[in-house]
């Protein structure tokens, strides 16, 4: 099986340093989209992983959180693609947990549900958090200048063997030319 995880906010659509707290907030990155219709079509199985702690800290409710991922499938749909799970830890960043990346709880909930063994399966995402989480658990981790990358490329010591692309268009590129 071949497998993507990607984190959401940042390397899907717009961050913000407020939370992405309605639908309405929610806006794809130029290019993401087709992006992951790309993945579907050559094979891959893609999967998101994100910290949500707006849940946790009561910015967002889940009907919320699921109205949200409601309209990226939904537009992700308009271009052919598909996310086959969304796994996100709701804790918030105080939280001991083992979900909350850096750890990396929620890649190995993925690579149980999907029964993959996680060596080499591309991790993308914009933070230090998401590297480190990828790192941790074996993973491939690939870093885009969206959301925060750009300022984690520029203040952040990233682990050994992380690739850099500018997004996640341009990442995904690069794997389809490998694969």
């Amino acid at each position: 099986m071949k497998l993507v995880i990607l984190d959401r906010d940042g390397v899907i659509n717009y961050d913000s340093d407020q939370f992405i707290k309605s639908p309405e907030e929610w806006r794809p990155i130029p290019g993401s989209l087709e992006a992951i219709a790309s993945l579907n079509q050559a094979g891959f199985r893609v999967v998101v992983a994100s910290n949500q702690s707006g849940v946790g800290r009561g910015l967002l409710d889940m009907a919320t959180l699921n109205a949200i991922h409601g309209k990226m499938h939904a537009q992700l749909a308009r271009v052919g693609g598909r996310i086959e799970a969304i796994f996100f830890c709701p804790h918030a960043a105080d939280s001991r947990c083992q979900c909350r990346k850096p750890r990396p709880g929620l890649l190995q909930e993925i690579a149980l549900r999907f029964h993959a063994d996680l060596r080499g399966v591309p991790v993308i995402g914009d933070s230090l958090r998401d590297l480190q989480a990828a790192h941790a658990a074996g993973a491939a981790p690939i870093l885009v200048r969206t959301g925060k990358g750009r300022l984690t490329l520029a203040t952040a010591e990233l682990p050994l063997g992380t690739r850099v692309f500018d997004d996640l268009a341009e990442a995904v590129r690069a794997l389809l030319a490998e694969a």
